[in-house]
């Protein structure tokens, strides 16, 4: 199975030209789209959610994650094998909270290049072949190099900022939830806000965070959008309040 990660956004040229690229080479090869929303140029966003979505992908899968404002730049294509996952993206710190979390994780830079590369589609032109010769087995076309360290590592910390805002309106944030208080509250854009379990345990509109389904720290409303009643937006800071 191959899984896509990208910023390319579902609705523009360049998804599909990514696919027909892993069909030709991978035809038996499931393609499954992750996520082609991930808030544009935002690297450090990427990885967060990236993270929170590689433990839902089978092992023996590859995913390849792409958000990459340096394409065409001195940066380097990288495969990463984290717990059995391959990722195949840009080394720009995108893969980097997936191979620090993981409880084994290697580096390999790519050694093979197309015939004809563009200076600004490596997605299409690099990372989409390499990922389908890592579906096939063909690890030894793909030319990895010898195992290094990634050039970009944003590390293994949580990310106390929103990440991701969804069509509903509900802002999820870096911070993974598991083992906070449930008592905690949390202030991002000057609002205070408590915790909930679900959203049916509140009146309609009403604003709280909870544990979502990938087990981040979510910002929602009751049947409303979070987003548009608090004005949140990718990159506000979050601080958890548990006094």
């Amino acid at each position: 199975m191959i899984c896509l990660f990208t910023d390319f956004g579902a609705a523009d040229i360049y998804v599909g030209q990514v696919k027909a690229v892993l069909h030709q080479r991978a035809p038996d090869t499931h393609v499954v789209d992750l996520l082609h929303d991930v808030p544009a140029f935002n690297v450090k966003a990427g990885a967060h959610l990236l993270a929170a979505l590689a433990a839902r992908v089978p092992a023996g899968s590859v995913t390849m994650a792409v958000v990459d404002p340096g394409v065409g730049s001195a940066r380097g294509p990288v495969v990463v094998l984290a717990d059995d996952r391959w990722f195949v993206g840009p080394d720009n710190g995108l893969l980097s909270v997936v191979a620090a979390r993981a409880e084994s994780a290697e580096a390999f830079p790519i050694g093979w290049r197309p015939r004809n590369l563009s200076s600004s589609f490596h997605g299409r032109d690099l990372f989409a072949p390499v990922a389908a010769m890592l579906a096939r087995g063909d690890r030894r076309v793909a030319k990895l190099g010898k195992r290094t360290c990634l050039d970009n590592d944003f590390g293994e910390d949580d990310l106390a900022e929103i990440i991701y805002v969804d069509h509903y309106g509900n802002a999820m944030t870096g911070l993974r939830a598991g083992g906070l208080p449930p008592g905690g509250r949390l202030v991002v854009n000057s609002c205070r806000l408590g915790r909930a379990r679900v959203f049916s345990d509140l009146p309609h509109g009403d604003v709280f965070w909870y544990e979502n389904s990938l087990g981040l720290v979510e910002i929602a409303a009751s049947s409303a959008s979070a987003a548009e009643k608090l004005g949140f937006k990718v990159g506000h800071p979050v601080v958890l309040e548990t006094g």
